[in-house]
């Protein structure tokens, strides 16, 4: 694999995202976003608390249901020309410039949207118009901001956003539409249609592929601007996509192509997951790569480098040499092998040094041990000298006193 290659599989799509030269630069090919779980936001409910009953009795059943259906309407229905603050921080605000069909038109999370979009910056100058765009609500496929809002708007309703920077283009900005870093902006949304989302089953293997190779292409988005949770969450819904059944018959090619499309969105995934410092789920995605193509070298090389942040160093190296053989003039393999290598070696030296400290220096514990024996064999010597010598005295005292009796 070249390094061309590398960069082209590395990142598919980045027209809109400015990224300096250095920046660029400072992702390396191995470790770029090629190919979050992001924790969905809250489900937001504009509807006050319900009231209390304060009159201390009983209503009939009749002002009771009217009741109820007043607050209904009220409450599904806010007012036209009034601020809701969507996450009460303020710094998400939607205003409803024209009443929608009622609450019951509301889309939900995972239905297809059309809206009209018109954003301009906060001085009135004109950003971008769509007369028609489309997404899949909550997947993360336009601006938080859009994709939080819509989800209160009601089919038919033209309302006014106001987004800060953070939930609109954020520190990067955007080239494509061009917005500076840091900027907020004010949308003009109308909604237009709701649909629900295609039946993965009923895709064709191309349609399939398409919709896999939009959604990771939106991961690497995320994944440039250094979003790693919202490439996550990207990566796992193009790969529903890749891994959905399917009624409908595949050739071999097309399959082979979607496996292609999988491994990339797998092998991106456990990027962003080392990104996160989320070692388990990264070596996960790792093995499930190289379970479709055992001789893949980002998934080798990515499990290398999950393996030694977990400490299992032998056998990080040992993957990493099956990738550096696989691919011998890849320069990023080769520098993180010799540095693994080498803080390898470092390691085992020092843990020599500490076992020999902690059962002190061999060599004077040998000498130690022979003087001990050395010592003791001398003194067992003169013992059975001594104790020879008084056996042969005490026989001859013996037979002198015999002799002497007779």
């Amino acid at each position: 694999m070249t390094d061309k290659e590398e960069a082209v599989e590395a990142v598919d799509s980045h027209d809109d995202t400015p990224m300096s030269t250095k920046q660029a630069e400072a992702i390396s090919l191995l470790d770029s976003g090629e190919d979050f779980e992001i924790v969905d936001e809250e489900d937001i409910d504009d509807e006050p608390p319900p009231l209390e009953d304060a009159g201390g009795g009983k209503m009939n059943e009749t002002d009771e249901c009217e009741e109820t259906e007043e607050d209904q309407d009220t409450e599904s229905s806010p007012a036209v020309g009034e601020w809701l603050e969507v996450l009460g921080n303020d710094q998400l605000k939607k205003k409803i410039l024209v009443a929608g069909k009622g609450r019951d038109s509301r889309p939900l999370k995972g239905q297809n949207v059309k809206v009209h979009l018109k954003s301009s910056l906060t001085d009135g100058t004109l950003v971008e118009e769509q007369p028609e765009l489309s997404f899949t609500l909550g997947d993360g496929d336009v601006i938080q901001s859009l994709d939080l809002t819509v989800q209160l708007m009601e089919l038919g309703e033209k309302a006014l956003i106001q987004a800060d920077a953070k939930y609109a283009y954020g520190t990067w900005g955007s080239i494509d539409p061009e917005v500076p870093p840091n900027t907020d902006l004010s949308m003009e949304v109308e909604l237009l249609g709701v649909t629900e989302a295609p039946d993965l089953e009923l895709l064709s293997p191309a349609e399939r592929i398409a919709l896999a190779g939009q959604k990771r292409e939106r991961g690497n988005y995320y994944y440039q601007r250094s979003d790693y949770a919202f490439a996550v969450n990207s990566y796992s819904i193009a790969l529903g996509v890749t891994e959905s059944s399917s009624k409908v018959d595949i050739s071999p090619e097309e399959e082979t192509e979607l496996i292609d499309v999988k491994v990339k969105c797998l092998n991106n995934m456990a990027a962003s997951q080392l990104k996160l410092d989320h070692y388990e789920a990264a070596l996960k995605s790792c093995v499930s790569a190289l379970a479709h193509q055992p001789e893949n070298i980002k998934a080798l090389f990515r499990m290398g480098k999950v393996l030694a942040l977990q400490g299992e160093n032998a056998e990080a190296i040992r993957i990493l040499r099956k990738a550096l053989k696989l691919e011998p003039s890849n320069k990023t393999i080769h520098a993180e092998l010799s540095k693994l290598v080498k803080k390898h070696s470092e390691q085992k030296g020092a843990e020599q040094a500490m076992y020999k400290k902690m059962l002190g220096n061999p060599s004077s514990t040998t000498c130690v041990t022979q003087k001990y024996q050395a010592k003791s064999s001398w003194g067992l010597s003169w013992k059975w000298l001594f104790g020879a010598t008084a056996v042969a005295i005490g026989g001859v005292a013996l037979s002198v006193v015999i002799a002497a009796r007779n």
